[in-house]
């Protein structure tokens, strides 16, 4: 259109209409202007340049702030140490009167509530003795529990096999720094000789134990009745005033359901006056696991 050196421009209107054809003059001046005028094609800015200025965000468009990402950890370590610090965070974790709500409602698990009552009682610097150290998680519950700056508090872990003690280690190597590391003790040995590795002198907050078969181990080795309630004596004397001995048995094995009437046996014998004995357990599930909480007044 603008290559036309024409000095008039009409436009006929194309409807059956009687309305009459205007005309549009133009001007020589105009004429001769627009014949040396460059095509439109070539007014328009090129496609990139477009495409850049869209691109450019508005004054009024949030800009994202930029947050720096956390530093990478291992993923096993990162796995392990989040699965472990739920067991342990008071912040997090349920209370002993809400475990206690949640287990009768069947929303809490007896793992739950032992953990919930141990919270309550264990204090910073605390020692405390796992006495059936399995795979680690209660140990490092345990630790969790008893570590500060001060670095008084213990954890003396046991288990009558090796594969337990390994991977007890392995666990808290993982899961833990150097410093809380030197707060545990661990022993490959028979829980009922818990006496012989806790110092005369330090009372004992709390003694834990987990009755039947290691998680993932050798379904044939089990903690046994006999040992149980000689452990369970040697308990008894070590925990100081205020302390806890706290026992979930398994029973859904061969020989559990004897263990667990060894432990009964135990805690009803207990003076009245000095303990307080008391049972969490699932009635109409035959093989859920049992928990018995002992109190020393």
């Amino acid at each position: 259109v603008m290559k036309r050196s024409v000095a008039t421009w009409f436009a006929t209107y194309t409807s059956e209409s009687s309305v009459p054809i205007p005309i549009l003059t133009v001007s020589a001046a105009a004429a001769a202007t627009a014949a040396v005028m460059p095509p439109p094609s070539l007014l328009r800015p090129p496609l990139s340049l477009l495409l850049r200025r869209s691109q450019t965000p508005s004054p009024l468009r949030r800009i994202p702030s930029f947050t720096p990402s956390p530093l990478l950890v291992p993923p096993k370590r990162r796995h392990l140490s989040a699965a472990a610090a739920q067991l342990a965070d008071p912040l997090s974790a349920a209370g002993a009167e809400e475990a206690v709500a949640g287990f009768v409602t069947g929303k809490r698990k007896a793992t739950e509530v032992a953990h919930a009552v141990w919270r309550s009682i264990v204090q910073k610097g605390d020692a405390v003795v796992d006495a059936t150290c399995g795979n680690g998680n209660d140990t490092f519950a345990l630790l969790k529990m008893v570590s500060d700056d001060t670095g008084r508090g213990r954890v003396y872990g046991m288990d009558i096999q090796d594969s337990a003690i390994d991977s007890t280690s392995s666990f808290l190597k993982m899961a833990v720094d150097s410093r809380e590391m030197e707060l545990v003790k661990l022993f490959a040995m028979c829980h009922s000789r818990m006496e012989d590795i806790v110092p005369k002198d330090s009372p004992v907050r709390l003694v834990a134990f987990n009755l039947g078969y290691l998680p993932g181990g050798d379904k044939k080795i089990i903690t046994v009745p006999e040992t149980t309630e000689l452990a369970l004596q040697a308990a008894s004397r070590i925990v100081g005033s205020g302390g806890l001995i706290s026992v979930l048995v398994y029973i859904g094995h061969l020989g559990g359901r004897d263990e667990l009437n060894i432990v009964e046996s135990f805690a009803s014998s207990l003076p009245a006056d000095t303990w307080v004995s008391c049972k969490f357990e699932m009635i109409n599930r035959p093989v859920a696991p049992v928990l018995v909480l002992l109190h020393k007044k």
